[in-house]
């Protein structure tokens, strides 16, 4: 029997002209990102749909712009499948709210305002420190978690294996990539990023987004949501609440993310919600051979609905 995952895109992912054909084909798409320029108080939708990219790169505009369109990709994927159905959710880091609000956690409006504050919050922490990021090529988890602790950087993403992000001071990420491939690497990146996401660096935004969780009306989830920092499903508001703050300092562990829910959760087939193909490539890297697609825009919904209905 087939059981379906949605999984929704991070930060990273974004590209100009993200819900435009969705907009104008689908009155509820322009509806969403209608309200979330209103709850905003600037036009995202404008910024998604026509750049510029510098200013849709922007922490504070691309996390509100990639919630927008994973559920904006949602609602127009039940405008053309009425019937959808899904098992289990997921998302990559700023996706895990995306994810949440698909499963009937909190409602688009209340999770919109919690991306802002979290990503005006990272923005800030970005700002403020001297931070970087390096992805680590085709080492062993264990040897890449010893560079790290040596480095005295954080591990920031498991993302498949032989993949691994580290993130932390700019200096020290320097110094890691030099010392890769005496800890298994086969090759170390630096990455062009604002700061170091997912490292000791954002915990100011840990705190901010802290205090806006707990104010916030949470319900159990509809449908089982994978979290990143302890790669299993979370359905206490608590438990959510902790698990949502954790990931801005802690690790995300979306390659454990994805065994869970094919191995526990018996997922067959995964759906990515979001530009880029990002997900559909590490879900392949993870365990190859495991159905997949990704809806982005109008093309490949139509080609989603298909993969849906083989």
């Amino acid at each position: 029997m087939k059981k379906l995952a949605l999984l929704f895109s991070g930060q990273g992912a974004q590209t100009v002209g993200m819900g435009k054909d969705l907009a104008a084909e689908f009155p509820v798409v322009s509806q969403l990102f209608q309200q979330a320029d209103s709850v905003l108080g600037f036009s995202l939708s404008q910024i998604a749909f026509d750049g510029p990219a510098e200013e849709l790169t922007k922490t504070s505009v691309c996390q509100p712009a990639l919630y927008v369109h994973g559920l904006a990709c949602l609602a127009a994927l039940r405008e053309r499948c009425p019937a959808l159905d899904f098992q289990a959710v997921a998302g990559l880091s700023l996706g895990e709210f995306t994810a949440h609000a698909a499963a009937g956690t909190f409602d688009f409006e209340t999770g919109l305002k919690l991306v802002d504050r979290r990503a005006r919050a990272m923005q800030a922490a970005c700002e403020s420190t001297q931070g970087g990021m390096a992805a680590i090529i085709g080492g062993e988890e264990d040897r890449v978690r010893e560079l790290a602790a040596v480095a005295e950087v954080d591990v920031a993403n498991i993302n498949a294996p032989g993949q691994i992000v580290l993130s932390g001071d700019a200096a020290k990420i320097v110094m890691a990539v030099s010392m890769a491939k005496e800890y298994s690497a086969r090759k170390a990146v630096e990455l062009t990023v604002a700061g170091a996401f997912h490292s000791r660096l954002m915990e100011p935004a840990y705190q901010s987004l802290s205090v806006a969780l707990e104010e916030t009306q949470m319900a159990a989830p509809r449908v089982p949501v994978v979290c990143n920092v302890d790669a299993v499903a979370v359905s206490k508001p608590a438990e959510i609440r902790r698990t949502l703050a954790d990931q801005v300092t802690g690790s995300v562990c979306w390659s454990q993310s994805v065994e869970y829910l094919i191995d526990h959760l018996k997922i067959t087939h995964f759906l990515e919600l979001g530009p880029g193909g990002v997900l559909a490539g590490l879900v392949n890297r993870i365990r190859k051979g495991t159905p997949v697609a990704s809806v982005s825009n109008v093309a490949s919904l139509d080609e989603a609905v298909a993969f849906l209905n083989a």
